[in-house]
């Protein structure tokens, strides 16, 4: 793993929306099934950096020398039966920067602070056959199932997701107090 890698959480876009966008395109070109399809313009790019954003979102950061290096999000569920759980996406590495440990410490960033959330449970999916599926794996991460045909290529070219989740610690009995409850 390179050193000189920093992480941090992102508080909000500022200055380095454009290296978002440039990074987003990139992974985009490059053959990333993230939720997109080449082309993939700027103005498209923007639009979605800045919605990401938000109470339930937060965002790691990868930076090495200064140069943004990759960014995953953890979306924390806040439906009141899901309080425990979380959700990986985005996880995006600039094809600059792989293969130096990046992606992997942006997950085991990402799992500190869904702990810190209180969150003991991790869910993420990932298209078959990409390399994201050896590194899940080797990170702990269990397949729960794959969905047939869930994703278009830009080739049109339909592919399965594969579905992963990850108990950050074992699970104790959850007890919430509820209207009912207090009756």
């Amino acid at each position: 793993m390179e050193t000189g890698i920093q992480i941090e959480r992102l508080q909000q876009l500022d200055s380095r929306l454009p290296a978002f966008v440039d990074m987003l395109i990139a992974v985009v070109h490059d053959g990333a099934s993230i939720g997109f399809l080449t082309p993939l313009s700027r103005a498209a790019a923007e639009q979605y950096w800045r919605s990401v954003p938000g109470d339930d979102v937060i965002v790691l950061i990868a930076t090495v020398d200064g140069q943004l290096a990759g960014t995953v999000q953890i979306h924390l569920c806040s439906k009141p039966n899901g309080m425990h759980r979380a959700e990986i996406a985005k996880l995006i590495v600039h094809p600059q920067f792989r293969r130096r440990g990046i992606a992997r410490l942006l997950m085991e960033c990402a799992e500190q602070y869904a702990k810190q959330a209180e969150r003991i449970l991790l869910v993420l999916d990932t298209r078959d056959g990409d390399p994201s599926n050896t590194l899940y794996r080797s990170l702990g991460y269990i397949q729960a199932g794959q969905i047939p045909q869930f994703a278009i290529s830009d080739t049109g070219i339909l592919h399965a997701t594969n579905l992963y989740y990850k108990l950050l610690q074992q699970p104790a009995l959850w007890t919430m107090t509820t209207e009912n409850d207090e009756q």
